[in-house]
C-alpha cells in the first residue's frame, strides 16, 4: 500500500546484484512501522499545532544537511588514495549547491504559518533530532564519509508525498507560502533519489563500505519514524505572531 502522506522510494527493478536494490530492499523491512508513523502525524484532528512542530523539528534535521556534506567533503578530500573520492567529492559539491538555503524555507514557512522563526532557532533540538542527525558525524570523521549516503538516501527517498502539501492546506487553511519547504521537496527529492542511487551502483564499494551505507540507512529511517511518533503526538502550537490565519477554535478541519 502506497504511504498517502510521505512518499516512500519506489522498488527499483534493477536486478539485484545493483548496490542500490539491495539497500531498498533492506528499507522495506523498516517502511511498515514509518508509514504508521507517518500517517498518524498527517491525521486531520489538531493538524495546525503539529505541522507547525512540524517545521521546527524538521529546521532541526535540515540546517546540518549542508555542514555534513561539507564535512564528508573535506574528509573525502583527505584521501586521495581511496578510488571513491572522486566520485563522492563530485557527487557532494553538487549537492551542497542543490540543498543550499533548505533551512531558510523552513524558517518562512514557519513565520507564514503563524509562528516565528524563534520558536525553530531558540530551543534546544530534542533527542530524537540528535538521534537522527549525529550517527553522522562520527561516521564520517571515525569511518568513512560513504556512510552518509545511507542518510541522504532516506531522506531523499522518504520525502513527502505529492498529495500531502493541498492536504495540509485543505485542513489547516493556511496560505501556500506556509507549504513551501512539503511542496518543493515533493517535487524535487525523486530526482535526487535516482541520481543518488545511480551513484551507489557506480562506487567501486567494498562489502564492508556497502555495509556501512545499509548501517547508515537503517538507523536514520528508525531514527526518522521514532521523530515522527513524537511528532504525531498532540502539541500546543506556538503563540501566534500576527502571521498566518486565526480559526476561531484554534484548529481547522
Amino acid at each position: 500500500m502506497t504511504n498517502t502522506w510521505t512518499r516512500a522510494a519506489a522498488p527499483s527493478t534493477a536486478a539485484p546484484r545493483r548496490a542500490s536494490t539491495r539497500l531498498r530492499t533492506k528499507l522495506l523491512l523498516l517502511e511498515p512501522e514509518f508509514r504508521g508513523a507517518t500517517s498518524h502525524m498527517w491525521r486531520a484532528e489538531n493538524l495546525l499545532p503539529r505541522y507547525r512542530n512540524y517545521l521546527c523539528t524538521m529546521h532541526a534535521v535540515i540546517r546540518a544537511s549542508v555542514p555534513l556534506m561539507e564535512l564528508a567533503l573535506r574528509r573525502t578530500q583527505e584521501g586521495p588514495g581511496d578510488p571513491l573520492s572522486e566520485p563522492l567529492a563530485s557527487y557532494l559539491a553538487e549537492h551542497i549547491q542543490e540543498e543550499a538555503g533548505h533551512d531558510a524555507w523552513l524558517l518562512e514557512d514557519l513565520l507564514a504559518a503563524g509562528a516565528a522563526p524563534e520558536d525553530a532557532l531558540g530551543p534546544q533540538p530534542p533527542p530524537d533530532v540528535a538521534a537522527l542527525v549525529g550517527p553522522q558525524y562520527y561516521w564520517i570523521e571515525h569511518h568513512h564519509p560513504v556512510a552518509l549516503l545511507g542518510y541522504i538516501a532516506v531522506l531523499e527517498g522518504y520525502a513527502p508525498a505529492p498529495g500531502l502539501t493541498d492536504r495540509i492546506g485543505r485542513l489547516t487553511a493556511l496560505p501556500a507560502a506556509a507549504l513551501r519547504t512539503v511542496r518543493e521537496h515533493a517535487a524535487l527529492d525523486t530526482d535526487h533519489l535516482d541520481e543518488l542511487h545511480a551513484l551507489l551502483d557506480r562506487l567501486p564499494l567494498t562489502r564492508d563500505q556497502e555495509a556501512a551505507v545499509a548501517v547508515s540507512a537503517l538507523h536514520s529511517l528508525d531514527a526518522l519514524t521514532r521523530l515522527f511518533v513524537r511528532l504525531g503526538r498532540s502539541a500546543p502550537a506556538p503563540p501566534l505572531r500576527g502571521a498566518g490565519p486565526t480559526p476561531p477554535t484554534g484548529v481547522t478541519r
